[in-house]
């Protein structure tokens, strides 16, 4: 298995991409191919222990910034890190990629060079969020700010999948993100939505609100990429606000700094759970090879995770149980 990164794009470019790819190579049995400035990424690698038959560069000397327009950026900027790894991916010259750069971007290269499943109206961004439950989907978290009613079962049928798929789920629960759990909750999306996800052969349990994604009391959160990603930020930033009042609270006097000793061990286990970094990236579901978005901010740890995801997307074909689905779908569609 090979699996493409770019490694010029995020905050923390190039350095956490090759270190990511290198410890790949070392610790997961799969090839890698390091898109980016070759100079840079050989001076990066000589620093760095690894099986040196299992990693290539391929070169791009251009990177798509966040003040570009994203689609724009893709047609003319042909040696983009971005657009090179996409086209790699689109040729067969690996099993997946990943990149950490410019969402937008990322979409864009996406659909105009890697292409879209047949079928698929509009791929979404899966988000794993951290929950009371383990890992739970978040989609779309911010691919698809304007969706029609089938875009969101088509993200149902994609989320179920992959969490069936790549987690394990035997049957994942599959809930539309509304106000309220009645039936007639919602804006109209959501009301045109609901009868449609219940004609489906996947587990759907109804509307769930927004405090039941924390409680992780679905599998799969089907959502437009407005309030998806709304939700995504807050959450975020709710991570880092309590993390920080936490570590305040035990650090105030010598006896609150004791009793952080005494509960050290669940404090760990805690953060370890809501560290976003062992998640890895976010699967561009739909897409006709699978694309991860790392977080813009990654470290080499979180990119590590990522080449994870991204082997286990390949391993247990997501991808072909998706076009088998949406398929189904549209010939009942059809009917």
């Amino acid at each position: 298995m090979k699996i493409i990164i770019d490694v010029m794009g995020g905050d923390h470019a190039p350095d956490v991409g090759i270190e990511a790819g290198a410890r790949a190579a070392r610790e997961l049995n799969v090839d890698v191919v390091l898109v980016g400035d070759t100079g840079v990424i050989e001076k990066k690698l000589k620093m760095l222990a690894y099986p040196k038959e299992r990693i290539e560069i391929a070169h791009a000397d251009e990177v798509i910034t966040n003040y570009e327009e994203p689609a724009k950026a893709v047609r003319h900027k042909k040696n983009a890190s971005v657009v090179v790894a996409a086209r790699m991916l689109r040729e067969g010259r690996g099993d997946a990629m990943l990149s950490m750069g410019n969402t937008g971007a990322l979409l864009s290269a996406g659909l105009l060079v890697v292409g879209r499943i047949r079928g698929v109206h509009r791929p979404a961004i899966a988000t794993l969020l951290p929950t009371k439950e383990g890992p739970k989907l978040l989609l779309d978290a911010g691919a698809n700010t304007n969706c029609k009613s089938e875009n969101l079962v088509q993200f149902g049928i994609m989320g179920s999948i992959y969490m069936k798929q790549a987690l394990g789920y035997d049957s994942p629960r599959v809930g539309l993100i509304s106000n309220g759990e009645e039936e007639g909750k919602g804006d109209s999306l959501v009301k045109e939505t609901y009868p449609l996800m219940k004609e489906q052969s996947f587990n759907y349990i109804g509307n769930v609100e927004g405090r039941d994604v924390m409680e992780g009391n679905a599998e799969v959160f089907v959502c437009d990429g407005f309030v998806g990603n709304v939700i995504l930020k807050t959450i975020e930033g709710m991570g880092s606000v309590v993390g920080g009042m936490v570590k305040g609270l035990f650090m105030k006097n010598i006896g609150t700094k004791v009793s952080a000793l005494l509960v050290s061990k669940g404090l760990k286990d805690f953060k370890k759970m809501m560290d976003y970094r062992e998640y890895g990236g976010a699967p561009l579901l739909g897409l006709r090879r699978p694309v991860i978005k790392g977080h813009g901010s990654s470290d080499a740890k979180a990119v590590y995770y990522a080449i994870v995801q991204a082997k286990k997307f390949v391993e247990t074909n997501v991808n072909a149980e998706i076009e088998r689905d949406i398929s189904k779908m549209e010939v009942k569609k059809d009917d």
